[in-house]
C-alpha cells in the first residue's frame, strides 16, 4: 500500500536536495535562538533536515518524512518519526518548541499548533509566512498562480498566535540580500536564481503550480531579464540589504 502523507507536500518524493538549498542563515537563526530565551531543553517540530535547529541546547527533533531525517548532517541527534499532530510526549515535556516553515504543511494545522503548545512549558517559538504579504515579492507579477496557491497553504497569523500562547509576539523578519534559505523571498535580489530548477525543486510552492503555468513564470522572467525590463522596474532591490516581506516570526509565551 502506498504511505499516506503526513502533511501536504510527498517529501518522500520531492525532498532531495533541500540540504543543499534550504541551510540556515545565520541571521534568521539568531532571531529564532534569541525567541528561544534560556531554554536548555527543545523540542523541533517538523525539523526536516535540520535548518535553524540550535546546537548549543538538548533538542529532540521530530520530522514525519524518512528522506528528509536521512539529509540531517552526522553531528545532529536522528530525529523521531513523527507528526506534529501526535506528539509521543508528556504535557510539558520541554522548556521550550520550535517549528519553522513547517506549519503550513501540517495536517491539521491547528491540533499540531496546540501540540506545540502542550509540550512545552515556555515558549513555542513557529517561523512562518504571513500569506496577506505573499504578494510583496516582485514574483508575484510572473507566478500569480504561485501566490493563489501559498496564501490557501498558510494559517493566518493570528490563529497561529492564539494557539500558541496567552500572549503572543509576532515580529516581522528582514531577509538579507545574501540569505542562504532558497525560500523564494531569499532571492527577491537576485531573481535568476528562479531560472535554475533545482532551486524551484526545492521550494514546495511550485509543487502547488501546475507545469504550464510554471513554464510561462519561468519563460516570462527570462524574457524580462535578458531584455532589461525586471532590472528597470526592480533593479533596485540588487543593492537592498534587506528585504521586509512575508516571513514572520511567532513567539507565544504561556
Amino acid at each position: 500500500m502506498p504511505a499516506t502523507l503526513a502533511g501536504d507536500f510527498d517529501y518522500d518524493r520531492h525532498g532531495h536536495g533541500y540540504a543543499q538549498q534550504r541551510r540556515t542563515d545565520p541571521r534568521i537563526a539568531a532571531r529564532v535562538e534569541a525567541a528561544l530565551g534560556q531554554a536548555r531543553t527543545v523540542i523541533n517540530v517538523g525539523a526536516g533536515a535540520g535548518s535553524y535547529e540550535p546546537e548549543d541546547r538538548h533538542v529532540v527533533a521530530v520530522e514525519p518524512s524518512a528522506a528528509m531525517r536521512a539529509q540531517r548532517p552526522r553531528h545532529l541527534a536522528p530525529a523521531v518519526d513523527a507528526t506534529a499532530e501526535r506528539l509521543p510526549f508528556d504535557d510539558d515535556s520541554f522548556d521550550a518548541a520550535m517549528a519553522t516553515v513547517t506549519v503550513h504543511q501540517w495536517g491539521d494545522t491547528e491540533r499540531g499548533l496546540r501540540e506545540l503548545r502542550r509540550v512545552s512549558r515556555g515558549p513555542v517559538v513557529v517561523l512562518t509566512f504571513d500569506g496577506d504579504a505573499l504578494d510583496l515579492l516582485w514574483l508575484a507579477e510572473y507566478a500569480p498562480e504561485l501566490i493563489v496557491a501559498e496564501r490557501r497553504r498558510y494559517p493566518p497569523i493570528e490563529l497561529i498566535a492564539s494557539l500558541i500562547g496567552g500572549h503572543a509576539e509576532v515580529v516581522p523578519v528582514p531577509i538579507p540580500i545574501d540569505c542562504v534559505d532558497g525560500f523564494t523571498e531569499a532571492y527577491y535580489a537576485r531573481p535568476e536564481r528562479f531560472l535554475d530548477p533545482r532551486v524551484r525543486a526545492s521550494q514546495s510552492a511550485w509543487g502547488f503550480v501546475d507545469d504550464a503555468a510554471e513554464a510561462r513564470a519561468v519563460d516570462s522572467l527570462r524574457r524580462d531579464l535578458d531584455s532589461g525590463d525586471w532590472d528597470r522596474r526592480h533593479g533596485h532591490l540588487r543593492e537592498q540589504p534587506e528585504f521586509v516581506g512575508s516571513l514572520r516570526l511567532v513567539i507565544g509565551h504561556p
